[in-house]
């Protein structure tokens, strides 16, 4: 028990750093995913496919390697220097974007065409269609699948110890070498498990409003 109280403030620090890592790269991927879905739908034809080939290259590539591109070899090319910590916020904010803009893209097609001859014949514009009737529904179609990748993001934020960040993963790490006792592994994966349950709770009672909120509009 004494040993645990010793490491305790340790692995709290680094919890608290993968918890801001989280937090960042949920404010900026989701809003950027957007713009990006949009387009992807556009006629514009550059626009389309920079957007298509974001989406390429971010989902079809290991993000800890993506890690490894924008820590290592991205300053030498500008040469800067980057934190391992803004490094993190930029990769994972880039690559979950990437996947929130397929989730927002698909929500979108599934719209029925239907509701866009409704809205011409009302004489809304194509901005007013878009932003008054097909995302207030788009975004709650891709709740569930949203959901899905934000409990993937609690554990994907172990993969930016691999740049020297010092979360959780990373001082359980240092611990374990330093002792030669697991037991800052078995905390670690006990914290892991706590906050994925607390996220999975939240967002299940936000699906659930969601649906209430669905019914009392039908």
């Amino acid at each position: 028990m004494s040993y645990i109280q010793t490491i305790a403030p340790a692995l709290l620090q680094g919890a608290i750093i993968s918890l801001e890592l989280f937090a960042l790269t949920l404010i900026f991927s989701l809003p950027l995913g957007l713009p990006i879905a949009l387009g992807e739908n556009s006629k514009l034809s550059p626009l389309r496919w920079f957007c298509k080939v974001y989406v390429l290259v971010f989902r079809g590539t290991p993000l800890m390697l993506q890690l490894f591109f924008f820590y290592y070899f991205f300053p030498i090319c500008l040469n800067i220097r980057m934190d391992a910590f803004p490094t993190a916020v930029i990769t994972f904010a880039l690559n979950y974007a990437a996947y929130f803009a397929e989730i927002y893209r698909g929500g979108i097609k599934s719209i029925d065409a239907g509701q866009y001859e409704a809205a011409h014949s009302l004489g809304l514009s194509r901005s007013q269609t878009l932003f008054g009737i097909i995302l207030p529904q788009t975004f709650r179609i891709v709740i569930p699948p949203i959901s899905n990748e934000i409990i993937v993001l609690v554990k994907d934020t172990a993969l930016a110890s691999a740049i020297a960040l010092a979360d959780i993963m990373k001082v359980s790490k240092s611990i374990v070498n330093r002792d030669g006792s697991l037991m800052a592994y078995v905390i670690a994966a006990a914290m892991y498990l706590v906050f994925s349950f607390l996220v999975t709770c939240l967002l299940e009672r936000l699906e659930k409003r969601t649906s209430l909120y669905d019914g009392k509009e039908a």
